[in-house]
């Protein structure tokens, strides 16, 4: 008796497929289609390079399987850079939208069906054109694998699935860094403005931390008596301003302690007399 016992395999799912073709379509169909023809086999030299294989193609879309969720992520960044430099013809551009998922699939002989395939197709809903969304199964196994960055889009809804965690992969030169958020919570204004603001105090502390740098190693060059007497001068100078600038009094310590740190320097280093005078 044949087996009918349904097949499943853990795998990752490529899914790819031309931001608004139907627009492209009816502004230029012989063109549109050529040019989808020429990013298909670039898209599937690139597949077979990175040990993938064609699952489907039907109208713009393109299903690709990979075994290692490293190679689908770095073969859909290099996607999204041939297109882009492919893409000198005249406007519009065409656009490719990715989504990446590690998942339990059913297989049927070359075919790939279930949950696993479908949240790839609605992770790639949620990218931008010439963008990369992956889910947070794929996240895990990559994020510090590839020299990419990572935003984390929260739990967005998708059609007929449960949310899932997703994130947006960034290919520009800056690396953007991940932020996890808890089960059921979605980045909101509040969350992106506390990011923003800790982005901020992190540069604040940055900065301020070069300055108190730069003035440690000026000090160090100084004499001892003088760098000494610097630091307790400014400390006074402090004391003076939180307690109220009306009354101005701190020009008179700070003198009197940098003029004994001078003639103390000024002593310590005066050549000793060359000999002792006969009596």
């Amino acid at each position: 008796m044949p087996d009918d016992k349904v097949k499943r395999r853990l795998t990752t799912v490529l899914c790819a497929d031309v931001h608004g073709y139907s627009r492209l379509m009816e502004a230029d169909e012989a063109g549109t289609l050529e040019t989808l023809r020429r990013y298909r086999t670039a898209i599937a030299r690139l597949v077979e390079r990175h040990d993938g294989r064609i699952v489907n193609t039907w109208g713009d879309a393109v299903i690709a399987e990979f075994a290692s969720v490293v190679e689908a992520v770095q073969c859909a960044v290099e996607i999204q850079q041939e297109i882009s430099n492919q893409d000198a013809g005249p406007p519009p551009p065409m656009r490719f939208r990715i989504g990446i998922n590690l998942g339990d699939v059913m297989v049927d002989g070359s075919e790939l069906y279930g949950d696993g395939v479908n949240i790839a197709a609605r992770l790639q809903e949620l990218a931008e054109p010439g963008g990369i969304v992956i889910s947070s199964s794929a996240y895990d196994q990559v994020h510090n694998k590839l020299s990419v960055g990572f935003d984390c889009l929260g739990q967005r809804p998708m059609k007929n699935i449960a949310p899932v965690t997703s994130y947006r992969v960034t290919m520009s030169g800056q690396t953007a860094q991940a932020r996890s958020f808890p089960p059921g919570e979605r980045p909101t204004s509040q969350t992106a403005m506390a990011g923003s603001q800790t982005d901020a105090a992190r540069r604040d502390r940055s900065e301020s931390s070069n300055w108190m740098g730069f003035v440690s190693d000026g000090l160090a060059k100084l004499p001892r008596p003088i760098a000494g007497a610097l630091t307790v001068s400014a400390f006074l100078i402090l004391i003076n301003i939180f307690t109220g600038m009306h009354k101005i009094w701190f020009h008179w310590p700070v003198a009197a302690l940098l003029f004994g740190a001078i003639m103390r320097t000024a002593l310590r280093d005066r050549p000793e007399s060359g000999g002792k005078g006969e009596r």
